[in-house]
């Protein structure tokens, strides 16, 4: 298709577009199509028409040029005022609280739904800035006339306005089949969490986080620019909210051809940490090394603890203690530790599909992680999908150095165009050229003893959860163990939204029989181990989501529409319903429902209109679900690591229900929570204060684009710099709340630029990149941490135990 048809498919049979735009755009237009994909001066003038887009509306939606806000903006729980522009006009200046801030923003919600339908591909597009010295990481949800919404972010940069869109319909809407597909991920086809930008532009794109990817663009009710739970009092200006006409894609040039080099860094991006050799990363190692010689924290116990606090009861093991008004942990010589790491070291991680796989006669099996790829294995590797074969402009032959680093997954994927195929280690290479040109064999075993002398030169306290089997007897710095009980044997049920996947029927006698099987083994090795700081088992289990009470309250709802007489935990909650209101009757006046027996109960029961007490009886369910699930694995915790900590099940933000919570409590030693925020908040956590128990955050992280990565992560930053500040402020919220006893940053590696090969993340979180490389920021941010960490965290709590 010529871009000039493209142009006008973009804009869609019913649509229209400013005369003006398309005066502008006929010369270059009439070029493309009649040189088509081999004109580059067409193609750089066609890039130099895009801000024309963006400038230029399909539909203007608010300029805010009136004298007052107008009734389109509505507040949830901010302050709207207008500001001069500097342009004869005004701009609109959201004001965000301090705190319960979490989803607060600005609603532009229209008295009839929106109808969008007569455009083709198009964005919402926003002039903006933060009104501070930092940026604000702003999130766009739009929502249409059945209440499905998606939600983009991006760090909205200080000074003078940007432009920033959020693109609505365009080719990432489409799966790989050709067909819309309101399930799949946004970017189905490439695999990636988030796409590269298409156009070369001032403007900035909103950067895919989650939702529906494809709304009913027919009757769109509203659009809420908000925060996610931002970090202290923050200011935007927003003007200009509209409509734009997407531009064409350019046909000569592929946005996700050719994204890598050798090295898996982005070919198109420059940035200080970047590798440009061989020679370049050997440098880069000595200078490093020579560096890591130096250890400047004298405060530390041999188990990281703070040697120059005060010294407690030494039992072998961690174990919590509280201190005046704070929980802390105490390490095996007894001194205060407060844990602090990094998730994720290890390699697992950094494989990326290269979009190959073999036909039926090549048995994969054989290719295992560090076998060299043979030259024979080639004539049976195929592409199955071409647009990820071609992101990449370089990898190992097969028979070459460095194919040791291809493996063949064979399933498992959670999501992206392939369910199976091969993938590479950028990161593994890299490894190896850094540590294996001595002694080929035993890069792996360099890499781990730098990757300590890393931890404690930077002044991290223990290795975060997930890391290399090869850490547990390192003897130099403590770990923390994990245990999977996710299991094929025992029955499952529902919350409704089982993100990773379905939960346990806890009831289930295969459940408690799986679990002892889990933990016992696990502990034939680390049991008694005196640097285990505690064990997690499981993490992220979708116990239920706050946005409704259905959501809330999803086991519960889609465990009572079951069969009893299938599902264990529908019979235990049958059972209980039974015992509290005998007969079946009083259940129906409580209810305000009308069952004819307890075996129609039993059998099935659907209600989509909740009652209090209804809803008080679903809180007394959620409780014996969560009792049954916690109990199991904390009996068994408690039988084969008797001397180390069970730290919970890594709680996701959106995934702790308080009933659930507070029956974790009653069976762990340490609560943990997966917290990808700014901070801490006193307004979300002050149940805390009610548990009055440790709590641990397993899992946090801050990224950026600027070192080539296509998506931040969940929580974004301007830059390296700005992720650095933003690190160190996290922090001092869990070291100043008196509750947490530590804090793990996820994760040690940047994802790969092309997508982790589970799910295609591509997220800018690493303390160091694809080449092993560190972010200085980032380090420079942690040893200042450290330095301060274990003086702010009890110095006044000691003052008061006095």
């Amino acid at each position: 298709m010529s871009i000039r048809n493209q142009f006008l498919s973009h804009l869609g049979v019913r649509s229209w577009a400013p005369l003006a735009l398309i005066a502008a755009l006929s010369p270059v237009l009439s070029s493309c199509s009649d040189k088509g994909t081999k004109d580059e001066s067409a193609a750089e003038a066609m890039t130099q028409t895009y801000e024309d887009y963006f400038s230029t509306p399909l539909l203007m939606l608010a300029d805010f040029n009136g004298e007052a806000v107008p009734a389109l903006a509505k507040t949830d729980r901010t302050t709207l005022s207008l500001m001069p522009n500097g342009k004869n006009g005004s701009s609109l200046v959201v004001n965000f609280p301090a705190d319960n801030n979490q989803e607060a923003g600005v609603i532009f919600r229209p008295d009839q739904p929106w109808d969008w339908s007569e455009y083709g591909y198009f964005s919402i597009a926003v002039d903006a800035h933060s009104l501070g010295d930092r940026s604000t990481q702003l999130m766009i949800s739009v929502r249409d006339i059945s209440g499905n919404f998606h939600t983009r972010a991006v760090a909205i940069l200080p000074g003078e306005d940007k432009t920033y869109y959020s693109e609505m319909k365009g080719p990432d809407f489409i799966s790989p089949e050709g067909e819309e597909d309101k399930k799949a991920e946004l970017n189905q086809a490439s695999g990636l969490r988030a796409n590269p930008p298409k156009w070369t532009t001032a403007a900035t794109q909103f950067i895919w986080m989650w939702g529906v990817k494809d709304l009913d663009l027919s009757a769109i009710t509203e659009i809420k620019f908000h925060l996610q739970d931002g970090l202290g009092e923050k200011k935007v200006s927003l003007d200009n909210v509209r409509l734009i006409a997407s531009p064409p894609l350019p046909e000569d040039i592929n946005y996700l051809s050719n994204i890598l080099d050798e090295f898996g860094q982005n070919r198109r991006v420059d940035f200080p940490e970047k590798v440009h050799s061989v020679d370049e990363l050997i440098v880069k190692r000595d200078a490093e090394l020579e560096q890591l010689k130096t250890n400047s924290f004298s405060d530390r116990s041999r188990f990281g603890g703070w040697s120059k606090g005060p010294q407690f009861e030494a039992t072998g093991f961690f174990r919590p203690q509280k201190v005046g008004d704070r929980w802390s942990l105490v390490d095996p010589e007894g001194y205060l530790y407060f844990a602090t790491g990094i998730d994720a070291v290890r390699f697992v991680d950094t494989y990326t599909l290269t979009g190959y796989g073999f036909d039926g006669s090549y048995n994969y099996e054989s290719s295992k992680q560090g076998t060299k790829r043979s030259s024979k294995a080639k004539k049976h590797r195929k592409v199955t999908s071409e647009l990820r074969a071609n992101m990449f402009s370089s990898l190992p032959e097969y028979g070459d150095e460095l194919s040791n680093h291809y493996i063949y997954i064979a399933g498992g994927i959670h999501s992206g165009p392939l369910k199976a195929g091969e993938a590479f280690n950028f990161y593994g290479a890299n490894i190896e050229r850094k540590y294996g040109e001595k002694e080929p064999g035993d890069y792996l075993n360099r890499w781990a003893d730098v990757t300590v002398d890393r931890m404690l030169n930077w002044g991290f306290t223990s290795l975060g959860n997930w890391s290399d089997p090869v850490f547990t007897d390192n003897q130099r710095i403590p770990f923390f163990g994990h245990i999977w009980t996710n299991d094929r044997r025992y029955k499952k049920v529902s919350s409704g939204n089982d993100f990773w996947w379905g939960l346990p029927d806890v009831f289930d006698p295969m459940y408690a029989t799986v679990i002892e099987e889990r933990i016992k083994a696990y502990a034939a090795d680390l049991k008694d181990n005196p640097w285990l700081v505690g064990v997690f088992v499981d993490n992220e289990i979708s116990f239920g989501r706050p946005e409704t009470n259905e959501s809330h309250y999803g086991i519960v709802i889609h465990t009572l529409g079951r069969d009893a007489a299938d599902v264990p935990t529908k019979a235990e909650f049958s059972r209980l319903m039974q015992e509290k209101y005998q007969d079946i009757n009083e259940l129906n006046r409580a209810w305000d429902v009308e069952v004819a027996s307890w075996a129609d109960f039993a059998l099935s029961f659907k209600d989509s209109d909740l009652s209090q007490a209804q809803l008080e009886d679903y809180a007394l369910l959620m409780s014996a679900y969560g009792e049954k699930y916690f109990s199991v694995i904390g009996d068994n915790m408690k039988k084969y690591f008797p001397n180390n900590m069970y730290l919970g099940s890594r709680f996701a933000d959106w995934g702790m229900p308080i009933e659930i919570v507070k029956a974790g409590a009653n069976h762990v030693d340490v609560l943990s929570f997966n917290l990808y925020k700014e901070g801490v908040s006193k307004y979300k956590w002050s149940f805390l204060d009610e548990i009055d128990m440790p709590a641990i955050i397993g899992e946090f992280h801050m990224g950026a684009t600027d070192s080539g990565s296509f998506h931040p992560g969940l929580v974004h930053a301007a830059n390296q710099e700005e992720r650095a500040l933003m690190y160190k402020d996290y922090m001092h919220t869990v070291i100043d709340n008196p509750y947490f006893v530590g804090a793990h940053w996820f994760q040690y590696v940047d994802s790969p630029i092309t997508g982790r090969a589970f799910d295609g993340e591509n997220y800018n979180v690493g303390f160091v990149n694809v080449t092993d490389t560190p972010y200085i920021p980032m380090v420079k941010a942690a040893k200042e941490l450290h330095h301060e960490m274990y003086e702010r965290r009890f110095s006044e709590a000691l003052k008061n135990t006095k």
